[in-house]
């Protein structure tokens, strides 16, 4: 019986078992199914959209070529009807132009035909009648005549005299302008010159200094030195210190000889000599004190004592 029951329990499990795979294969076998279908159907609606931008882009390039060769046929067919338009009134122009020199022409034949017939009335009535008239007529023709000769000789001369004060008025203008235009070049000109100069003086000057510069060594120092002894420097820092003390009561420092009397002697040779070299130093120090500036190296220093 356990064997019978174990036997049953095998056959229920196993039944279970099948119908449970049967039932998960059906669903597998569903699933992919439709998984399938949506991805056909994703597929298809991709190449169905695909296929449909396809022939809207071949459409509109259809519509657009259309669209060109119908403007072309509209140029064409707009350049013939004016060229049409152009021919027509070419045409009535030809013909208005020709009917009109038709006309012009019968107005001179029957022009000079009425100036022969009056040419010939004229003789006629001449040869006929004799009349004072007719001399009186002639006679205040030829008189107006005159006076129109006159009054266009008048005319002729009132304008020639014009035309000449036009010209003169303009070779006057043009003398002005030429003037002005060479006084305009005689001060750019001069302009000109006074720059050139310019450049000159600062060539010269700065070879000046350049040559100065190589005949101290490239010392700075002494090239300073030398152009403010030149340019009397010295001096005018002198004469201002001294404009600058005027009515004070400044510190003045007075150097004299061993014997204290400043002379240096009793009057040798050398007494100018020993004066200036007595000055120096004061004049150094002052210098000094006054302005902080030292003197040239060459012509000695200021020591502590």
């Amino acid at each position: 019986m356990e064997a019978a029951n174990q036997a049953k329990i095998d056959v229920s499990e196993a039944k279970m078992k099948g119908e449970i795979g049967a039932k998960l294969r059906e669903g597998q076998t569903l699933q992919n199914a439709a998984k399938i279908d949506a991805e056909t159907r994703i597929i298809a609606t991709q190449r169905i959209g695909e296929g449909k931008k396809e022939e809207i882009r071949v459409s509109t390039e259809v519509k657009v070529f259309e669209n060109e060769r119908e403007a072309e046929v509209a140029e064409a067919n707009a350049e013939l009807a004016m060229k049409k338009a152009k021919w027509a009134k070419d045409s009535q122009v030809a013909e208005v132009e020709a009917n009109k020199a038709v006309a012009l022409r019968e107005t001179e034949l029957q022009k000079e035909v009425e100036i022969m017939n009056a040419l010939t009335r004229t003789e006629k009535l001449k040869a006929e009648f004799l009349s004072k008239a007719s001399v009186e007529y002639e006679t205040k023709v030829q008189e107006a005549n005159w006076e129109l000769y006159k009054k266009q000789k008048e005319a002729e001369a009132i304008l020639y005299k014009q035309e000449k004060e036009a010209e003169a008025q303009k070779a006057i203008a043009e003398a002005k302008l030429y003037a002005r235009k060479q006084v305009a070049d005689g001060e750019l000109y001069a302009k000109q010159k006074e720059a050139e100069g310019l450049v000159a003086l600062a060539q010269a000057q700065g070879t000046y200094v350049h040559t100065l510069l190589g005949a101290l060594g490239g010392n700075y120092a002494a090239l300073r030195d030398y152009l403010m002894l030149n340019g009397g420097m010295y001096q005018e820092i002198a004469k201002i210190n001294g404009d600058a003390v005027k009515g004070l009561q400044p510190k003045i420092s007075i150097w004299t000889g061993a014997s204290g009397g400043g002379e240096g002697g009793d009057g040798g040779a050398m007494k100018e000599v020993a004066g200036v070299y007595k000055m120096l130093p004061p004049l150094f120090k002052t210098v000094h004190e006054q302005t902080g500036m030292l003197p040239p190296t060459w012509m000695g220093k200021i020591t502590e004592s």
